[in-house]
C-alpha cells in the first residue's frame, strides 16, 4: 500500500528538479515526487507531495525530513490527508438536488435573483461600530412609522 506525504514550507523559488534531488538517496522507496506550482506563474506554491511504497518508508521520511532545513526554510513533513474533493463532487449534497443552483462567491446558493445564505452565515453578527449609532436611529424611525392597512 502506498502512502502519500505532504511536504510544506518549501521555498517559493524551488524548481521541481531541485525538489526531486532531495530524495536521491531514498529513491528506492519512492513511487512519485510532485511539487505543486501556481498555474499562472509556474512558481512553487510552497508545498509538494511524495508517495512512498510502504508505511515504514513513509515514517522514515517523516522522521528524516520533518524539521530539515532546505534553502533557509524548515520543512514540515506529515502524512497527507486523504483526498475528498473528488469524492464529494460525485455524491449528491445532503439537502438533495441543487436543481441547477450555483454557489455564489459569498458561500450562499444563487438561483436567479435570490441568494439563499447558508446556515453558518445566517448567525447574528454585531453591527459595525462605526455605524451602530446610525443603525439604532434608523431602527427607531422604522419602529415609529405606521403603515396604512
Amino acid at each position: 500500500m502506498s502512502v502519500r506525504l505532504y511536504f510544506g514550507n518549501l521555498p517559493r523559488d524551488l524548481e521541481p528538479e531541485a525538489f526531486e534531488s532531495i530524495f536521491s538517496a531514498d529513491n528506492l522507496d519512492l513511487v512519485s515526487v510532485k511539487l505543486i506550482s501556481d498555474r499562472k506563474t509556474g512558481k512553487c506554491r510552497g508545498f509538494g507531495f511524495v508517495t512512498t511504497k510502504t508505511d515504514e518508508a513513509a515514517d522514515a521520511l517523516v522522521e528524516k525530513y520533518n524539521g530539515f532545513t532546505f534553502q533557509d526554510a524548515t520543512l514540515k513533513v506529515e502524512k497527507a490527508m486523504p483526498r475528498t474533493e473528488k469524492e464529494e463532487s460525485k455524491e449528491e449534497p445532503q439537502g438533495g438536488s441543487d436543481n441547477g443552483a450555483r454557489r455564489s462567491k459569498k458561500g450562499g446558493r444563487k438561483n436567479g435573483n435570490t441568494v439563499v445564505v447558508s446556515e453558518t452565515q445566517s448567525a447574528v453578527t454585531e453591527p459595525d461600530p462605526r455605524w451602530a449609532q446610525d443603525l439604532a436611529k434608523l431602527k427607531e424611525m422604522l419602529a415609529a412609522q405606521t403603515t396604512p392597512s
